[in-house]
């Protein structure tokens, strides 16, 4: 029995683990503990408290204990102020850094950490200034140029990947968002008269209901969480007996809608991954893309439907970003702890997206600076950087050849850690682009055996080569990477420039398969 001087009300709790931890918990974030188990509810929703044990037991890792731990794991030059633990989801997210997913980005306050005039007992002097000219020759979804913008500096991307050169671009991109909305409305409105002839939505209502029922009586918020948390309920066993308790209530529903399931062909990524019913509204939606007049409006219009068409894969919730096998029937998903349903139609997040988008877009418009962005599609290691330039704007080529680039702040890929042609494979499917997969450097599917490393250094080490013939002659460059393999040193040997400084900062990945201390490097480079 817990006495009652230990029970706290959640805006008491919220106020406790604020003093507590140093930074701000939201009454928001103890209903969130409550819901996902990990702290148990104690009375109805009229008068909810929680046990301050509850909290002391799950914020034990904060406070110094964590940082003293890793450091222990990770030596003790790892510099905890480069966590930026202190800032929630939704700052490191900001506005249109979460325009669409990517896999291997770094967050917006790491690049504004290096790029700004501040300094510290560990950034000891400022590299760059407003007006200066940053280069990413590894752009991926445009970090650097965003940040760039926010700072008064102009920012060169290049990517081998002509969907993250469109993904960089639209970030950075100022719009008639007037026009943009008008364009939305008007899919939109389209998409709501094409399925009012379709059975998808109200199969789908009568699946969730159905779902809530269920679920409500087998998988209670938050005490069936809060139990599996304890060990009292075997997740397996149990999550698929329930599974297959419901299937005959959903194949009803399927037969009672003519709802089909699959595809008649799997050749493409899109016939493989997605109902018949969502392709047939991806297609009616591109369709009505393709009629925008405004080429900037068209451009984000179709990665807000890029962003949709990722989530509406036939997978499950815990499986987005690796995909296994395409599921086309409801599933116990350890993610939400009850059953959950592949989706049946676009709509919800064509919405969801859509508004998302605009909200962030008129964020940025009121940070952004007058400076130019561009992203550049290519080969870093071969591609002449101003004129390619000169091609997509030539008042921002004059000024580049005038005041050449000042450095480099980057994350080039990790050897053998991702494909990145592969995590868009919907898009390039959707859109045509060309896929230039053997130019990457250090993808997945070359493995990380020593010719891998070894192609990798070549590849590096050409990216930096190429770039020294853009740059003033005293360059700044920051590379972040796990170096576990030890290459840099040789990379920056082959590029002729030496590693002056190394900033090693934790990663805290919040995931739940992964909490493990993890930790990269910021190499600073300059000419040797």
């Amino acid at each position: 029995m817990i006495a009652t001087d230990e029970l706290l009300t959640i805006k008491e709790a919220s106020e406790w683990a604020t003093k507590h931890t140093g930074k701000t918990v939201t009454t928001a974030n103890i209903s969130y503990l409550i819901q996902y188990g990990r702290i148990k509810k104690i009375g109805d929703n009229g008068s909810t408290q929680v046990s301050k044990r509850d909290l002391i037991n799950y914020y034990k890792s904060y406070n110094g204990h964590r940082e003293v731990s890793w450091k222990d794991q990770l030596g003790s030059d790892l510099n905890w102020a480069l966590s930026f633990d202190q800032y929630k989801e939704a700052e490191t997210t900001k506005h249109v850094h979460r325009l669409h997913p990517y896999k291997g980005k770094f967050i917006p306050q790491l690049v504004e950490y290096f790029l700004d005039s501040k300094t510290d007992k560990f950034k000891t002097e400022t590299y760059f200034k407003k007006g200066d000219i940053i280069l990413d020759p590894f752009s991926g979804s445009g970090t650097t140029m965003v940040q760039a913008c926010e700072l008064g500096m102009h920012a060169i991307g290049i990517d081998v990947s002509a969907f993250n050169a469109l993904i960089g671009n639209c970030k950075v991109t100022k719009y008639n968002l007037v026009d943009l909305q008008t364009e939305i409305n008007r899919i939109t409105k389209a998409l709501r008269e094409f399925l009012i002839n379709s059975h998808t939505l109200e199969f789908e209502e009568k699946l969730l209901q159905a779902l809530y029922e269920f679920n409500s009586k087998y998988f209670p918020v938050p005490d069936y969480k809060y139990k599996l948390r304890r060990g009292e309920i075997d997740e397996d066993k149990y999550g698929a007996e329930k599974e297959k308790e419901f299937l005959p209530t959903y194949n009803k529903l399927v037969k009672q809608y003519n709802i089909k399931l699959r595809q008649d062909k799997g050749d493409t990524f899109l016939d493989k991954w997605y109902s018949q019913h969502i392709r047939e509204e991806i297609e009616f939606v591109f369709n009505k893309i393709k009629k925008i007049k405004n080429a900037d409006t068209k451009k984000i219009v179709s990665v807000i439907l890029s962003r949709t068409i990722r989530s509406c894969r036939a997978t499950t919730h815990a499986d987005l970003a690796t995909l296994l096998e395409p599921i086309t029937a409801t599933y116990y998903c350890a993610k939400h702890g009850k059953i959950c349903k592949p989706l049946f139609s676009i709509l919800k997040w064509w919405e969801t997206y859509s508004k998302d988008t605009v909200k962030r877009l008129a964020h940025f418009d009121k940070l952004r600076t007058q400076t130019f962005q561009v992203c550049l599609t290519g080969d870093s290691r071969t591609i002449d950087i101003f004129s390619e330039l000169k091609k997509k704007n030539s008042a921002f080529s004059e000024l580049a050849e005038k005041k050449r680039i000042k450095g480099i702040f980057s994350s080039p890929p990790y050897v053998g850690l991702i494909d990145y042609h592969e995590q868009h494979a919907y898009a390039y499917d959707l859109f045509g682009f060309d896929r230039h997969d053997e130019l990457e450097i250090g993808p997945l599917f070359k493995g990380q055996g020593r010719e891998a490393k070894q192609s990798y250094i070549q590849g590096i080490s050409d990216v930096l080569n190429n770039a020294k013939k853009y740059l003033v002659s005293d360059f700044d460059i920051f590379l972040v990477a796990n170096d576990k393999y030890n290459m840099y040193p040789v990379i920056a040997e082959n590029a002729g420039m030496k590693i002056v400084n190394q900033f090693k900062r934790p990663v805290l990945n919040r995931t739940e398969k992964d909490k493990g201390a993890y930790s990269e490097i910021i190499f600073h480079l300059k000419k040797k």
